[in-house]
């Protein structure tokens, strides 16, 4: 049953109310659903400390000749960084270094090596026969640390003119491709 007030009802129902103030409730507001949130992107370190907890140092075997790719790297690709026909943008020498001081020079070169957009570097980490029990300190660390970083696709121990067991080529994402991709999305 659907009852409507007439013309003259509603002009005095209006005019009673035309002063009335809206009450203040002291009361909760009833629940609606409300949409999620938006993802607010982590810092940097953060997201570091994510990646350590998926992948422990231990996990990494260190082998004498190192050689690593992401899944859907071309075989191609991985076989020219290996025979090191990839031109060499920038070079790090770590040796003789701590470390914890050479994580810290780590993650400088790689940040300077996507300011300068370089494709392939060169990380020298010697062979540890200058550490306490002559292993690979260094050499085990790189390992590891070059696994955790997004933006490395593959990398692989040197060809003997270049420092052979004692250095990696370290092939990074390629910068034109990457900020290609994001322009168009």
């Amino acid at each position: 049953m659907n009852k409507q007030l007439d013309e003259t009802d509603a002009k005095l129902f209006r005019k009673s109310v035309e002063d009335a103030e809206p009450l203040i409730q002291e009361r909760p507001e009833p629940y609606r659903q409300r949409p999620p949130p938006f993802p607010i992107e982590q810092p940097k370190a953060l997201r570091e400390h994510e990646d350590r907890a998926t992948l422990s140092e231990a996990e990494v075997e260190t082998h004498e000749f190192l050689l690593f790719s992401r899944p859907g790297i071309q075989r191609r690709l991985v076989a020219d960084l290996q025979r090191g026909y990839i031109d060499v943008g920038l070079e790090l020498d770590l040796h003789g270094l701590t470390s914890a001081y050479a994580r810290e020079v780590f993650d400088e070169f790689l940040l300077e090596c996507k300011r300068r957009r370089v494709r392939c570097a060169r990380i020298i980490h010697g062979k540890g026969y200058g550490s306490q029990k002559r292993q690979p300190v260094l050499k085990s660390k790189v390992n590891y640390w070059l696994r955790l970083q997004e933006d490395v696709l593959a990398f692989c121990s040197a060809t003997r003119r270049d420092g052979g067991t004692g250095a990696v080529y370290v092939l990074l994402r390629n910068p034109n491709k990457g900020s290609h991709e994001r322009r168009r999305r």
